[in-house]
């Protein structure tokens, strides 16, 4: 394989076009709106300064993964990929959309995936003409850092397609598990999504304050993140998403979030990006939080 697409440039986008350029391969990087895409490459650049910095990479190396990354606003540019993976936004109709119009442009020999977190694929993969070349590649974040990539099959997915991800991983090099049973959260998100709801009951339930709860976990299990530490980072918004697509996809009323959850999102507070969350990050430091 050697040339790849990359449908969104956030944080997630990102990460995936870096280690694919960093494992030889050429990236279109798109997104709605040209800046978008190069304010995305810029912060790839100067992740890379930072690690030519501190002597963990070579000036060399940094301008050959540079020289991969393409940035792109065409999807039509989709012709000339072999493989297009979708990183949008974490909402099925638009999934949908984006998948099916790509796919209109993409040759019939071209593998198509999603990164998503919690939706099954084989339901994404219902927009489809080929939903035997459609496959779920979910990175975990920062993508450059973290080692996981869980291949998930739809209904459809054939042995090919399978045959073709394990490749891709290897050649990125991610280590892969394989989920067989499409099932929403898969298996990292299903058990992660269990212990932090775990967790907004032991607070909910006046069992232990967060930063108690966090320093627990941290300390007792060896995680190098508490849940709440956890959930700050990537986004209060997401994680309800995802308990919200858990509890409607499977109608079992475990995975129904405390009123807290609702209650930090509907104000806004959705972890690091907004300064406030289950902890309190206003003076760009975490500290408990002392207003509520």
């Amino acid at each position: 394989m050697k040339q790849v697409m990359v449908l969104g440039s956030g944080f997630m986008g990102s990460g995936i076009a870096q280690v694919c350029a960093a494992g030889g391969l050429d990236v279109l990087l798109w997104d709605l709106e040209r800046s978008l895409v190069e304010k995305s490459i810029a912060k790839i650049a100067a992740g890379l300064d930072a690690r030519v910095t501190k002597g963990k990479e070579t000036v060399e190396r940094q301008k050959e993964i540079l020289s991969h990354l393409s940035p792109t606003t065409d999807l039509k540019d989709a012709a000339k990929a072999e493989l297009i993976i979708e990183v949008v936004v974490e909402d099925d109709a638009i999934k949908h959309k984006v998948l099916s119009e790509v796919e209109s442009y993409a040759p019939e020999s071209a593998y198509l995936a999603t990164n998503t977190s919690y939706i099954p694929i084989t339901s994404l993969a219902a927009s489809l003409k080929r939903p035997e070349r459609f496959i779920g590649l979910h990175f975990f974040g920062p993508v450059p850092a973290m080692k996981l990539l869980e291949i998930i099959r739809g209904s459809q997915t054939s042995d090919e397609t399978l045959e073709m991800a394990l490749a891709f991983a290897q050649q990125i090099g991610k280590t892969s598990v394989v989920v067989n049973k499409d099932t929403p959260g898969f298996v990292v998100n299903r058990i992660n999504a269990a212990m932090r709801l775990e967790a907004y009951h032991i607070y909910h339930e006046g069992i232990a304050s967060i930063p108690d709860i966090d320093n627990a976990m941290r300390l007792g299990l060896n995680h190098p993140m508490g849940p709440f530490e956890l959930n700050d980072m990537s986004g209060l918004e997401l994680g309800l998403s995802g308990l919200e697509t858990m509890l409607r996809r499977t109608g079992e009323e475990r995975w129904r979030p405390e009123p807290e959850v609702y209650e930090r999102v509907e104000r806004g507070e959705l972890g690091r990006k907004t300064g406030k969350g289950w902890y309190d990050y206003s003076d760009g430091v975490k500290k408990p939080r002392t207003d509520l």
